[in-house]
């Protein structure tokens, strides 16, 4: 466990909107240039919310961080947390993905079950004697892949509450892999040929959500803008600075 590391710190998760998402994408989209909000477009394209990471009491940052790159990196969208604390932390290692992905919280194994089954996920773990491989997931339509506690595993709530069970194929002497590791593979068999299947509302929606982890101040410009009053913006100045 690295949780007093320096370079460790807490995040968010993501609100829920309160406006509809096309509302949003035309609001900040005057606030990034024309090259910025191409690149946005074309990520958005390549998501899924098809596939869901479920982190379960992870206890190191540094593995819930590079989870969280793989997730990104493979076009994954929205990420289950159910925190083994009460803050979130997550490592530069990173590399600012939690910033890009839609991070819903959970109380408990239970509760995070029951709101993925009520939206028609199927729910594996892993295990040793797996009746899947990672590369049947992607046969699935709506797919939650749940990594557990480092030392614990996979609570036993979501172990009853499992659709089905996986195993990575292993030909060496050992037995087991890193979480993250386990993850990364995982998602990359999973989320084989999933890219460019949303529906419009859902394209709409990422857009959205990646404009809002654009652009600086975002949160208080829907606010002000869709929710209030609009902000005034400087004559000198008509875009509004970026996040990073």
């Amino acid at each position: 466990m690295r949780k007093n590391d320096p370079d460790v710190f807490a995040v968010r998760l993501t609100p829920s909107l309160r406006v509809r998402a096309a509302e949003v994408v035309e609001l900040l989209s005057q606030f990034v240039t024309a090259e910025r909000l191409a690149r946005i477009r074309s990520v958005a394209a390549r998501r899924n919310y098809n596939v869901v990471p479920v982190l379960e009491h992870l206890t190191d940052p540094f593995n819930t961080s590079a989870i969280l790159r793989s997730a990104e990196a493979f076009g994954v969208q929205r990420v289950e947390v159910i925190p083994e604390r009460e803050d979130f932390l997550v490592a530069p290692v990173s590399r600012g993905a939690h910033r890009w992905l839609e991070l819903r919280r959970h109380d408990d194994g239970e509760s995070c079950a029951r709101a993925l089954h009520d939206e028609g996920y199927e729910i594996f773990v892993a295990t040793m004697e797996g009746e899947l491989g990672p590369h049947d997931l992607a046969a699935h339509e709506k797919v939650a892949v749940v990594f557990g506690n480092e030392h614990a595993g996979v609570s036993s709530a979501l172990r009853e509450a499992a659709d089905g069970t996986y195993a990575v194929p292993m030909a060496g002497f050992v037995e087991s892999l890193n979480v993250s590791v386990a993850a990364a593979v995982t998602l990359f068999e999973a989320t084989r040929g999933r890219e460019g299947k949303l529906t419009p509302e859902a394209y709409t929606r990422v857009v959205a959500h990646l404009l809002m982890a654009t652009v600086t101040e975002s949160d208080r410009i829907v606010e002000e803008s869709l929710l209030g009053g609009a902000p005034e913006k400087s004559a000198g100045n008509p875009a509004h600075p970026t996040k990073g």
